[in-house]
């Protein structure tokens, strides 16, 4: 009983303690830790005092973008983003496509996403950026040709190593005017391009050339017909560097054979190049010849079997869609005739 006195008198009494104020400055609670955890590259971060100050965003600071081009994530100081459609892509990609479509000609420079809303074009400067000025150069040649080829009242001096846009008569665009070079003082044809012919067509005027024996006029491009040859179609000057001879004129489409000037449009498996002059001067071997022809007749007969499959298919779905649609006009006209009786009995009542 002593010790039970005595351990009981030991025993000092509970005092109630506020955790909040006895807790060690090391505890936070969970709100507290999130807000001083955010890391240097949010937005907003805590300043000394405990208010919120605005972080600038920086290229390191953001995260990577999905280049819809190569499909990789690219880290945001590496990508470009279209000025006019705000759309992105990697550096890489975007040097690349701007590199081709200046060399295929392109008069503007599109966005390379084809699900983009705005379809931004890209600017001078983007495009200077990008491919240099060399590049960019070029691309204002090409659109300059361009808007030359269209435009009814100017066009370029044939004369060779002559540069020079000619101005026409607006009263008379589309017809032969004679047109004077104000560089070369070169008096030409606006229509066929070649010296000035007065009182004869340019039919005329090239039939006379031709028995003349005057192959190169003296007025024109003077060029190798071996290495340079006029489309058949449109007549602009196509250089042949390499590649077979199955030509594509890249102003009209027209497709010809470089020897010989045939139109290659319908011939979809090269038989022009079986008999003839032009025989075996195809420029590819036999073997691919082969497997091109065994392409396109693989391609019409999946066509065909494709028709011929889907024909039973179409007969036996026909009359549903045709009860189909009398079931809808028949519900259509059930329901104006009932709505008709319906107003004939208010106006009756």
């Amino acid at each position: 009983m002593k010790q039970s006195a005595s351990s009981s008198s030991s025993i000092e009494p509970i005092q109630a303690q506020n955790r909040l104020r006895k807790a060690p400055e090391s505890r936070i609670c969970s709100r507290c830790s999130s807000l001083l955890s955010l890391t240097s590259g949010s937005r907003y971060s805590l300043d000394s005092s405990g208010g919120f100050f605005r972080v600038p965003l920086t290229p390191e600071n953001l995260p990577p973008i999905l280049c819809k081009l190569c499909l990789d994530e690219v880290p945001a100081a590496f990508v470009v983003r279209i000025i006019q459609c705000e759309c992105a892509f990697c550096l890489k990609c975007m040097k690349a496509y701007v590199e081709f479509e200046i060399s295929q000609g392109a008069y503007d420079i599109s966005c390379p996403d084809a699900q983009c809303s705005s379809q931004g074009v890209l600017q001078q400067d983007e495009i200077r950026r990008l491919g240099g000025n060399e590049l960019l150069e070029k691309h204002q040649k090409y659109r300059l040709n361009r808007e030359v080829e269209l435009d009814k009242n100017r066009t370029w001096c044939p004369r060779a190593g002559c540069e020079t846009v000619c101005r026409l008569c607006p009263a008379q665009p589309c017809s032969p005017q004679c047109v004077l070079c104000p560089t070369c003082s070169t008096d030409f044809c606006s229509n066929c391009k070649l010296e000035w012919h007065e009182g004869a067509s340019c039919e005329e005027h090239g039939k006379r050339l031709a028995k003349e024996g005057k192959s190169v006029p003296d007025v024109g491009i003077p060029f190798d017909s071996d290495l340079i040859k006029c489309c058949p179609m449109c007549g602009v000057p196509i250089e042949k560097d390499e590649g077979c001879a199955q030509m594509m004129c890249k102003r009209c489409k027209h497709v010809f054979c470089w020897y010989c000037l045939a139109s290659l449009d319908d011939d979809f498996l090269l038989r022009h190049y079986d008999k003839g002059p032009c025989k075996n001067k195809l420029g590819h071997s036999r073997a691919s010849v082969i497997w091109h022809r065994t392409q396109v007749i693989g391609i019409f007969a999946g066509f065909g079997i494709l028709l011929l499959v889907a024909s039973p298919l179409l007969l036996l779905a026909a009359p549903c869609i045709v009860c189909c649609k009398c079931r809808i006009c028949n519900a259509g006209t059930t329901g104006s005739t009932k709505l008709n009786s319906d107003e004939d009995t208010q106006d009756d009542t």
